[in-house]
């Protein structure tokens, strides 16, 4: 899921995995027409062979989870994501893709763009239908009972450490890569009046209730340790 820590947590993965780490962001970014995302992804597991992934030992990324559905029926995957506060996630997007904007880069997306040229504001941001219930669109044609780890950003660290001992047995060092400064971090949410992230929680329902339901399986986690 994109700014959900996902650069930090590749830079834990490719320290363990090394050259066994293959990138994913084939269904990035998100101004792509969700039926041909979804059609290009649904193509590409039903053409993807095991033999391709001898050598890979994880794959991370942006990407819909479904694609691997196929390999896992003849290859063991465990499939992990990340979840951050929905509206939390838009606006570290929202001032990402401010500070990042460079219009000469052959591969920055026409949405993008769009956002920066046409000086979006944060609420016309949170309410593009095409940022719409970004957790749900990467979760599509995927069961939710499916996936072995949900980490959430809050608890970064924490988290961390559960999936390093749990899934793979070792201790991965934390990494703190494409982290927003201090000051950039504390604007979030002034932009925005109670009434407009009440209108964004619920254009965004699906995700504030997958990331709820997400919390409640880690509080669980939480309680099974003690």
């Amino acid at each position: 899921m994109p700014k959900t820590a996902g650069m930090s947590f590749r830079g834990s993965l490719e320290e363990h995995f090394g050259e066994r780490l293959r990138p994913d962001y084939g269904d990035y970014p998100l101004a792509q027409p969700a039926d041909q995302r979804r059609e290009q992804a649904r193509l590409w597991g039903e053409a993807s062979q095991p033999s391709e992934f001898t050598e890979v030992g994880c794959v991370h990324g942006h990407f819909l989870a479904m694609k691997y559905l196929p390999l896992a029926q003849s290859v063991p995957c465990t499939f992990v994501t990340w979840l951050r506060e929905p509206l939390a996630r838009l606006e570290s997007h929202y001032h990402y893709w401010q500070r990042s904007y460079d219009p000469a880069a052959g591969t920055t997306s026409s949405l993008h763009r769009r956002v920066v040229e046409e000086k979006w504001s944060l609420r016309r941001f949170c309410l593009a239908p095409e940022l719409r219930n970004v957790y749900t669109e990467f979760l599509w044609g995927f069961p939710s009972g499916r996936l072995d780890f949900v980490g959430i950003t809050e608890f970064y660290l924490d988290d961390l450490r559960y999936f390093s001992r749990e899934m793979l047995g070792n201790k991965l060092r934390p990494q703190t890569l494409n982290q927003r400064g201090e000051a950039d971090a504390s604007s979030l949410g002034l932009d925005l009046s109670a009434a407009q992230r009440s209108d964004i929680e619920k254009f965004h329902a699906a995700d504030v209730a997958l990331y709820q339901r997400a919390l409640t399986l880690r509080e669980r986690r939480l309680n099974q340790l003690v």
